[in-house]
C-alpha cells in the first residue's frame, strides 16, 4: 500500500522534495536535443558515403545524395525500425556498377522501381521474417565477395585509372596498374591522397575527442580535399551536374526492358540483396539499443517505398546501412526524428552547396570505399568459424569466390545452393548400432537370407521367401548357434549417406541371422528404402541355403499396399 501511494504521489506531484509536478516538456526537450545532435552526426557520416558510393557505382554523385534524402525523409518517417538509417550502401555498389555498365544509367530507375515494388509486395505478404532464415555464412560470404570486388575496383580509382570491369578482370589487371602508377607522377599523387585517406579512417577513431566532434569519413575527406587544394595536386575531382540535372526518371522505353531475362535477374538481385542487407542490419541495430525492436514486415515495406521513389527519380537503390545506423545510436538518438532530420540536412546541402562536391578528389572517395570494402569482410570471424564450423567457413569462402569469379547474383545463388547441400549432408547423418554374441565384424561363410517388410495392421510382405504374420515372428529357415545379429539404424537415411550405409551392411557377419531395426530413423527416403530391400534380395540370391534377415519398423515410407 505504501509503495502504491508513493507511486501516485511521485506521478502527480513529482519526486519527494519538489513542490510542483514534473514538466512533460523536459524529457521531450531532452529527446529533441539528442535527436538533433544525432542527426548532425549521421549527416556528416552520410555525405562522403553517399557521394563515394555514387561515384564508385558509375553514376553522378548527386544521385547518391538523392537516395540519402529519400532514405531520410520518406523511409525515415515510415514504421519498421526506429533508429535504423537508410541510404545508398557499399554492399550494392558492385551490382549497380555492373547494371549501369550493361544497361546504362537511364535504365537504373526502372530496375530500382520494380525492386521497390517487389519489396512492398513481400512486406504486404508478411515475408520479411523469412529473410532471417538465410544462412549467415552466405550473407557473410556475400559481404566478403562484395568487399573484395569493391576494393579491387577502387584501387584503380585510387590511382585515377579506369577499372577493366569485372571483379576477376580487376584483380588480374592489378600488376599492370602497379606498373602504370609507378611511371606517372599524377597517379602517384592520387595514390598518396587515397592512402592518406585510408590511414586517417583507421587512425581517427583512436582520437576519441576528435571522433566525437567529427566522424572519421568526413575528417578523412576534408583533410584530403584541403591537401589537394593547398598543394594544387593534378588529380581528378568529382564531376558536378547539379541536383536537378542528375535526376533521370525512367522513360517508356525503359519499361519495355523489364521483360528481358538479364534485367529480371538484376531486379531480383537488387530486391533480395537489398532486403537481406536491410533486415540483417535491423537485427544488428536492435542489439545496440533498448528501444522498440524492428517489425521486419513493416521495415521491408518502408524500404520498398523508399526504393520505389528512388526508382521514379532514377537514383541509386537504398538499403539500411549499418555504419550510419550505428553512428545514429552511438550519438544518442532516441526516436526516428534523427534520421528524418539527417535527410533534411542532406537536402539543404545538395540544394545550397552543390559546388562543394566539385572540390572533392576522387582518390579520397576511393579511399573511403576501400576502407568500407575492408570492413565488409568478416576477417575476425574466419578463423573461429573454421575451427568450430568448418562447413560454414567453406560456404562463406565459396560464396565470396563465386561472386568474384562470376557476378553478384550467380555468386549468391551458388552460396545458397552450397548452404542447402551442406545442411542436407549434416541432417542426413545415419549410423548403425550392431549388437550380438561374438560380433567381430570379420568375414564369414555366407548363407541365404529371407527378407520381410512390415506393413500396417500387423501383416508383412516377404521378399524372397514365405510371408510371416509379423516381422517379430519371422523365423529363419536356418538358425545359427551364435544367435542373430541385431542392427539398429539411427538418424536420417537419405541418398547422400547411402554409399557409407551399404558399406557398413556389407561388413556384417555373413553366417548369422540379421535383424535390421529401422525404428531409430527419423527419416528414410525412397532411395534408401529401395537400396536396403535390393541389398537384402541380392544377398539372398547369392547364398545357397536360406537363413534369416528381417527389416523391421520401416519409417515414413514403410507401408506396402
Amino acid at each position: 500500500m505504501r509503495n502504491f501511494v508513493e507511486r501516485i504521489f511521485n506521478s502527480r506531484l513529482g519526486p519527494p522534495g519538489t513542490d510542483a509536478p514534473p514538466s512533460a516538456a523536459t524529457p521531450r526537450r531532452g529527446t529533441l536535443r539528442a535527436d538533433f545532435t544525432a542527426s548532425l552526426v549521421v549527416f556528416l557520416v552520410a555525405v562522403p558515403l553517399c557521394v563515394g558510393v555514387a561515384v564508385a557505382s558509375g553514376v553522378p554523385a548527386e544521385l547518391g545524395l538523392v537516395t540519402g534524402i529519400v532514405g531520410g525523409l520518406l523511409t525515415g518517417l515510415l514504421p519498421g525500425s526506429s533508429l535504423q538509417v537508410s541510404g545508398p550502401a557499399a554492399g550494392l555498389t558492385v551490382l549497380v556498377f555492373e547494371a549501369v555498365k550493361q544497361y546504362g544509367v537511364g535504365a537504373l530507375g526502372i530496375l530500382v522501381l520494380v525492386a521497390g515494388l517487389l519489396q512492398l509486395l513481400m512486406g504486404a505478404l508478411k515475408l520479411g521474417r523469412w529473410f532471417r532464415a538465410i544462412s549467415v555464412a552466405v550473407v557473410q560470404g556475400m559481404l566478403a565477395g562484395i568487399g573484395l570486388v569493391l576494393i579491387a575496383g577502387q584501387l584503380y580509382a585510387l590511382a585515377d585509372a579506369k577499372a577493366p570491369g569485372s571483379g576477376l578482370a580487376n584483380l588480374g589487371g592489378l600488376p599492370d596498374l602497379f606498373i602504370d602508377t609507378v611511371g606517372s607522377n599524377s597517379a602517384l599523387a592520387a595514390v598518396a591522397v587515397g592512402a592518406g585517406t585510408i590511414a586517417v579512417l583507421f587512425l581517427w577513431p583512436r582520437f576519441k575527442k576528435g571522433a566525437k566532434v567529427l566522424p572519421a569519413p568526413l575528417a578523412a575527406v576534408a583533410l584530403a580535399t584541403i591537401t589537394v587544394f593547398v598543394f594544387d595536386l593534378p588529380i581528378a575531382r568529382v564531376e558536378v551536374q547539379g541536383l536537378l540535372g542528375a535526376i533521370q526518371p525512367p522513360g517508356a522505353d525503359d519499361f519495355s526492358r523489364v521483360a528481358e531475362f538479364g534485367v529480371i535477374g538484376t531486379i531480383l538481385a537488387f530486391t533480395l540483396i537489398a532486403s537481406a542487407e536491410s533486415l540483417f542490419s535491423a537485427a544488428a541495430v536492435d542489439r545496440l539499443h533498448d528501444g522498440p525492436k524492428t517489425d521486419y514486415d513493416k521495415e521491408l515495406m518502408a524500404q520498398g517505398a523508399g526504393n520505389t521513389v528512388c526508382g521514379v527519380l532514377g537514383a541509386l537503390p537504398m538499403t539500411a546501412v549499418i555504419v550510419r545506423s550505428s553512428a545514429n545510436v552511438s550519438a544518442g538518438a532516441k526516436t526516428k526524428a534523427s534520421r528524418v532530420l539527417h535527410g533534411v540536412w542532406l537536402l539543404v546541402f545538395a540544394a545550397a552547396f552543390p559546388a562543394a562536391l566539385g572540390v572533392i578528389p576522387v582518390a579520397a572517395l576511393a579511399g573511403v570505399l576501400v576502407h568500407a570494402g575492408w570492413k565488409l569482410m568478416p576477417l575476425k570471424e574466419i578463423v573461429p568459424l573454421w575451427r568450430e564450423h568448418r562447413g560454414e567457413a567453406i560456404v562463406l569462402a565459396s560464396t565470396a569466390i563465386a561472386i568474384v569469379v562470376t557476378n553478384m547474383f550467380e555468386g549468391v545463388l551458388i552460396g545458397l545452393l552450397m548452404a542447402v547441400a551442406k545442411t542436407a549432408w549434416e541432417t542426413s547423418h545415419v549410423h548403425l548400432e550392431v549388437s550380438g554374441d561374438g560380433i567381430d565384424g570379420g568375414a564369414r561363410e555366407q548363407q541365404s537370407l529371407v527378407v520381410a517388410k512390415s506393413v500396417p495392421g500387423g501383416g508383412s510382405v516377404a521378399t524372397g521367401g514365405a510371408a510371416t504374420s509379423t516381422i517379430e515372428d519371422a523365423e529363419p529357415t536356418t538358425a545359427t548357434a551364435a544367435g542373430p545379429v541385431r542392427v539398429r539404424a539411427v538418424g536420417n537415411a537419405t541418398f547422400l549417406r547411402l554409399p557409407r550405409l551399404l558399406d557398413q551392411l556389407e561388413e556384417l557377419p555373413a553366417d548369422r541371422e540379421i535383424q535390421l531395426d529401422l525404428s531409430g530413423l527419423r527419416h528414410l527416403d525412397h532411395a534408401c528404402e529401395a537400396a536396403l530391400l535390393s541389398w537384402a534380395e541380392q544377398r539372398r540370391r547369392q547364398l545357397a541355403e536360406p537363413a534369416g534377415v528381417s527389416i523391421d519398423h520401416m519409417p515414413v515410407r514403410g507401408a506396402v499396399s
